[in-house]
């Protein structure tokens, strides 16, 4: 079993949810059916994560004020802790999201203080051999890009380099590119941000191309929403089916599958049997709203046992 934490580095925000029947038209106004408050971002891998039973660190940085206390708040009702000194100067920035009854995202972010990292920052999270250092493309993107970069060349062998890309991924050059993919170890990603690395549509297709941009020895795990995942490395490729779900509210839904396989991978499970937990608490998440409905073992655990039953 592996005795290492999860280590997010990338942004902690506060998002803004804000259902809508629909997007106005440019100019135009909407009425909004409600609104509420709630750490996201890294936080939500962490939350997933945790209550899956992994030890996790933020190492990301978070400012000073109401933003900043809630996302500090939060993780620490989960028990993670924040590693990175407080940015006394700025608060953490907020992501307003829009959601329509089809469950469809629309995003705006304003940044704040998680764009402050140095490597010096970062590197309060100490890592360990058998920690995974999970990073993000959207860090990759302006000033956090170098610290990133140059953090992640101080590792030690052994230390799981895991790159969520985002479809921030799409818009690095390539320099940027080819340097963090030099550090992974694990890629989590949805099939549209796979695809635009592997020209393969079909995600187990995707993730065995993934492979080859990746040093040897690396694990590629490709989402696609309903249809599961799949798993490519470690000497086999798997797909794994997902659990269709008609969604509420598809907001952190793939933070929650990377939290829960990362922490699966963590505890020593095969990544088959890692993904299969990690499609089950995607399923659970869209059916819920809020960091607080992220689900726990005990709710994937009952979720799995329900579908077995259901055969």
């Amino acid at each position: 079993m592996n005795t290492g934490r999860l280590i997010h580095t990338a942004q902690a925000l506060v998002d803004d949810v804000i259902d809508v029947p629909s997007l106005p038209r440019r100019g135009a106004n909407t009425v909004a059916t409600s609104r509420h408050r709630q750490a996201g971002g890294a936080v939500t891998v962490l939350l997933a994560a945790a209550r899956s039973g992994a030890r996790c660190v933020h190492a990301g940085s978070v400012g000073r004020g109401p933003a900043g206390d809630l996302i500090r708040a939060t993780l620490q009702n989960d028990k993670v802790t924040v590693s990175s000194p407080i940015v006394e100067e700025i608060d953490t920035g907020e992501c307003v999201v829009f959601v329509e009854p089809s469950a469809q995202r629309t995003f705006v972010t304003v940044q704040g203080a998680e764009r402050r990292i140095t490597a010096t920052s970062l590197n309060t999270s100490a890592p360990q051999v058998g920690d995974y250092v999970a990073i993000s493309g959207y860090t990759l993107q302006g000033p956090t890009a170098t610290p990133l970069l140059d953090w992640l060349a101080t590792l030690q062998p052994g230390v799981q380099v895991v790159l969520d890309p985002g479809s921030a991924f799409a818009e690095l050059d390539d320099a940027t590119r080819t340097a963090a993919l030099a550090h992974t170890t694990i890629w989590t990603s949805n099939a549209e941000e796979a695809q635009f690395m592997t020209g393969c549509a079909d995600m187990t297709a995707a993730a065995e191309a993934l492979l080859k941009h990746l040093p040897p020895g690396a694990l590629a795990i490709v989402r696609d929403g309903p249809a599961g995942c799949a798993v490519s490395g470690w000497c086999k490729t798997t797909a794994v089916p997902g659990f269709p779900q008609t969604p509420y509210d598809t907001n952190g839904a793939g933070d929650t599958h990377t939290g829960v396989m990362l922490a699966g991978l963590l505890s020593g499970a095969d990544p088959a049997t890692a993904a299969r937990r990690a499609n089950a608490a995607g399923a659970l998440k869209v059916t819920r709203r809020g960091a607080d409905t992220i689900p726990t073992a005990a709710d994937i655990d009952r979720f799995l046992a329900a579908q077995q039953l259901s055969k």
